[in-house]
């Protein structure tokens, strides 16, 4: 079972994942962004400290109701310029970092992702998102996102894809 979290966690994380680190408090954001309900999926917009102009993500939050210190904040954005879109994934401090993110999706592995940085809550894993696994993502059902707490021990985090397609045609 995977419970999500609320839209203040989503908004703290928002300004996390926007480069705006700490600046804004989870209820300041909350109050002056925008959301809106994509399925599982949230859209977030806000203008971040310094930022010319609003940014928006398309995020989901999970944690594994047997394990509850572990959990992800899943989140797809467009580059300012518009040129790339990318997937970012914050997972718990504590992953071993080398083993990477695995992503399976219906059944299928999508190969793993580099942790690029850390930070006090968590490390991130990011990758463009080219067409390819847009396109996987959008058809999908069913994603696991795969973290290592140990070399040998992969912990499977499931993401429900249900809303991504549309959330991500509705993402600015």
């Amino acid at each position: 079972m995977i419970r999500h979290h609320s839209m203040h966690k989503l908004a703290a994380l928002f300004a996390l994942f926007l480069g705006g680190l700490l600046s804004l408090s989870a209820d300041a954001l909350a109050q002056t962004g925008s959301t809106s309900k994509h399925g599982a999926w949230s859209i977030i917009c806000d203008v971040p400290p310094g930022a010319a102009g609003e940014q928006c993500a398309l995020m989901q939050n999970v944690v594994a109701e047997d394990r509850p210190e572990v959990g992800l904040s899943v989140v797809v954005l467009k580059t300012a310029d518009n040129k790339a879109r990318i997937l970012r994934v914050l997972a718990p401090l504590g992953v071993i970092l080398p083993n990477g993110l695995g992503l399976n999706v219906d059944g299928k592995d999508m190969g793993r992702a580099s942790f690029v940085r850390c930070v006090s809550d968590g490390c991130f894993a990011e990758v463009i998102l080219k067409d390819e696994l847009l396109s996987t993502l959008q058809k999908g059902e069913n994603a696991t996102f795969i973290i290592f707490a140990s070399p040998e021990e992969g912990i499977g985090i499931p993401v429900d894809l249900n809303g991504f397609g549309d959330g991500y045609q509705k993402l600015p």
